[in-house]
C-alpha cells in the first residue's frame, strides 16, 4: 500500500515538473495571454468569488460585512415568498424563450443563409437590430398600452373583438405572456448572428462528400453535415440563449413597472436588483446572484451534453 502511494505521489511530482518545464518553454505565449487573463480575472472571476463570499454575510454597504453563515440562503428559500414567485416566473420565461429563441435563431439563420449575399446582409442587420437597440422594448409599451390609443387595443376594438381596453401591462393575467413575447423578440440577436457565422463557416466540400456518400435531401444534409460542422457555434448560441433567458430584468421593469402588479413580472434578476440597489442589502442580493449563477451553470452543462450528441 505504501509503495503504491509513493508511486502515485512520485508520478504527480513528475507531472508537475513536466508541466513547469513546458510552461517555461511557452512563456512568450503566456505573456501574450496575460492581458486577457488579467481582465478576465478582474472583471469575471473576482466578482464571482466576492459575491459568493458576501452571500454568507450581512452587508448593507454602510457597515462592515458580518458573517452569518447560510442564513441568507435559509431566508431566501424558506421565508421569501416573493423569491419563489420570481423563480417560477423566471423558469417559465426561460423554458419558453430559451429553447424557442434558440430554435428560431437557427432556423432563421438557415433560411437566410440561402439568400443572395446582398439580401442576406440586409436580413442579418434586421434580425440583429433588437440586440443593438437597447431600449427597443419601449416600442411594445405603445403596442400594449392599456387604453384605446394602444395599437393592440385599438385593433381589437376596431374589429369588435373586445368592448373595452385591456390593461395588458397591469393585469396579472396578461403581464407574463407579454413579457415572454417581448423577451423572445429581443433574444434572437446574438444567437442568430452566431448561427449565421457557423453556417458561413461550414466547409462546402463536406456537402459534396455527403452527396457521394448517400445524402439525398436537405434534412439529411442538415442533420449529418451542417449541425455537426457548426457545433462550436451551436454551443455558443445555446449559452447566450440560456444567459438571456435567465437574466430578464430590463423588460419587466420597463413594461410592467417596478414592482409589477402582484409581482406577476418578478424575475430572479429583478428581485436581485430590488435588494441590491433599492434596499442595499448586498449580502442577501449576493445570495440571490449565487443561486442564479449555479442554476445557469447546471443548465449550460445539460444543454452542452445534449448538443454533443448531435450528429453522433
Amino acid at each position: 500500500m505504501q509503495s503504491t502511494m509513493q508511486k502515485y505521489f512520485s508520478l504527480k511530482r513528475e507531472n508537475f515538473r513536466y508541466g513547469l518545464q513546458k510552461a517555461k518553454k511557452m512563456k512568450m505565449c503566456y505573456l501574450f495571454l496575460a492581458p486577457y487573463a488579467i481582465l478576465f480575472i478582474t472583471f469575471f472571476i473576482l466578482p464571482i468569488v466576492t459575491s459568493i463570499y458576501y452571500s454568507f454575510t450581512y452587508y448593507n454597504i454602510l457597515e462592515p460585512a458580518r458573517f452569518i453563515g447560510v442564513q441568507n440562503y435559509i431566508n431566501l428559500i424558506l421565508q421569501d415568498e416573493v423569491f419563489l414567485t420570481a423563480v417560477k416566473n423566471t423558469f417559465v420565461i426561460a423554458v419558453i424563450t430559451g429553447p424557442i429563441g434558440y430554435i428560431l435563431s437557427f432556423l432563421f439563420a438557415w433560411f437566410i443563409n440561402e439568400l443572395p449575399r446582398w439580401l442576406r446582409t440586409i436580413a442579418v442587420v434586421v434580425f440583429y437590430a433588437p440586440s443593438i437597440a437597447g431600449n427597443a422594448y419601449y416600442i411594445f409599451s405603445i403596442i400594449f398600452r392599456g387604453d384605446a390609443y394602444g395599437y393592440l387595443n385599438s385593433f381589437l376594438m376596431q374589429f369588435g373583438l373586445i368592448n373595452a381596453p385591456i390593461l395588458w401591462l397591469l393585469d396579472p393575467r396578461y403581464i407574463l405572456p407579454v413579457i415572454i413575447i417581448v423577451t423572445l423578440w429581443m433574444s434572437m440577436g446574438t444567437g442568430f448572428l452566431s448561427c449565421v457565422a457557423g453556417l458561413q463557416g461550414v466547409d462546402r466540400s463536406l456537402y459534396e462528400a455527403g452527396y457521394v456518400d448517400g445524402i439525398r435531401n436537405r434534412w439529411q444534409e442538415l442533420y449529418y453535415i451542417t449541425l455537426p460542422a457548426m457545433k462550436p457555434m451551436l454551443l455558443f448560441s445555446a449559452v447566450m440563449s440560456i444567459t438571456t433567458a435567465f437574466n430578464v430584468c430590463d423588460v419587466p421593469r420597463a413594461l410592467a413597472g417596478y414592482p409589477s402588479t402582484d409581482y406577476a413580472a418578478r424575475t430572479i434578476v429583478t428581485h436581485l436588483f430590488d435588494y441590491g440597489f433599492s434596499r442595499f442589502e448586498m449580502g442577501y442580493a449576493s445570495a440571490i446572484a449565487t443561486v442564479l449563477f449555479v442554476v445557469m451553470i447546471l443548465c449550460n452543462k445539460v444543454i452542452q451534453s445534449a448538443l454533443r450528441k448531435v450528429g453522433t
